[in-house]
């Protein structure tokens, strides 16, 4: 009885180190598990375990790897179409970012790696019609301008609606993002006739006020230089009077009568007056009067002199004989 036993044993052990020799020349034995990796362990059909990365050995042709699953965040993009308040029919381009969730819970049930493979079969599909769920729910109480305003806002309260719902499924949803707002095209082409029309109106309306400014700032500017010119022409009209006051009263105190030093002064004047036209250029000669007491002349002695140089120097005429006396 004994020896039968011992027989049982060493036939079981011997299968075990078969079995063993086997999974480990056909890789059943020891595997290995990648970084931001987890794999799920069934035992006979049924969930095992989760081992993280690493080194691992399981029970050959009893123990198999269900699942491998990443735990790396992904990226989906969906195209959703939706309709506004104003009843226009706009299409979003949404991506979502996700993974599984981290959570390992007090039971192995409670994780969202078992949660992930075990209670849902196509998590993108179902993402996807969470996110059109919540959009068409949301966006139908804005107004087109106000959607494009307001895209940032709505993608979070989407994205907080979702991620709730994709928790319960095992997975966590990083961010929703609202990344293109597309309009039909006869949408389009009105909302750019709109625009350009007001940046047309707008456009007028600060060149009309810089115009307006212009036109202020020109009239201040001449008003300015009238009333600097006039300051000026009065500045220059009483120092004027008072050089000729000043003048006066010193050649009065020469010992010169009032009216020989008004003729002397006009006659300072007037010099200084021919020597500047003379000076302008604009008369090859200057004709002086031969008297400059007798002022009433100066105009008959001009055209004489002109008179003079137009026509032949005439000879002298002689003066008649003397009566002889009888």
């Amino acid at each position: 009885m004994l020896f039968a036993i011992t027989q049982l044993i060493s036939g079981l052990i011997g299968i075990a180190i078969l079995v063993l020799f086997v999974g480990a020349v056909t890789g059943n034995l020891f595997f290995v598990v990648k970084q931001q990796h987890a794999v799920i362990i069934e035992r006979l059909g049924k969930f095992k375990r989760i081992v993280g990365a690493g080194f691992h050995a399981k029970i050959p042709f009893i123990d198999r790897k269900a699942a491998t699953v990443s735990l790396r965040t992904m990226k989906n993009g969906f195209d959703i179409d939706v309709k506004t308040q104003d009843n226009v029919t706009i299409g979003l381009e949404v991506s979502a970012q996700y993974h599984v969730s981290y959570e390992m819970g007090t039971r192995p049930s409670e994780s969202g790696v078992y949660k992930s493979y075990y209670m849902l079969q196509q998590p993108v599909a179902q993402m996807r019609d969470f996110i059109t769920d919540a959009l068409r729910s949301s966006i139908p109480v804005y107004t087109l301008d106000e959607v494009f305003a307001k895209k940032d806002d709505i993608a979070k309260d989407v994205n907080a609606t979702v991620s709730e719902q994709m928790d319960a499924y095992g997975f966590t949803l990083v961010s929703t993002l609202i990344t293109k707002i597309a309009l039909p095209s006869e949408v389009e082409d009105s909302m750019n006739q709109i625009n350009a029309a007001q940046r047309t109106k707008a456009a007028a309306q600060d060149l009309a006020e810089a115009d307006r400014i212009r036109r202020v700032t020109e009239a201040k500017a001449e008003a300015e230089a009238m009333e600097k010119a006039g300051e000026g022409i009065a500045n220059q009209r009483k120092a004027i009077a008072l050089g000729i006051k000043d003048s006066l009263e010193i050649i009065q105190e020469t010992g010169v009568g009032n009216d020989e030093a008004n003729q002397l002064f006009m006659f300072t004047q007037w010099t200084e007056m021919m020597n500047e036209f003379a000076k302008s250029g604009r008369a090859s000669t200057v004709v002086l009067p031969a008297d400059f007491t007798q002022s009433a002349s100066i105009f008959e002695q001009m055209v004489t002199a002109s008179q003079a140089n137009d026509s032949a120097p005439v000879p002298p005429v002689p003066a008649p004989p003397a009566p002889q006396k009888k």
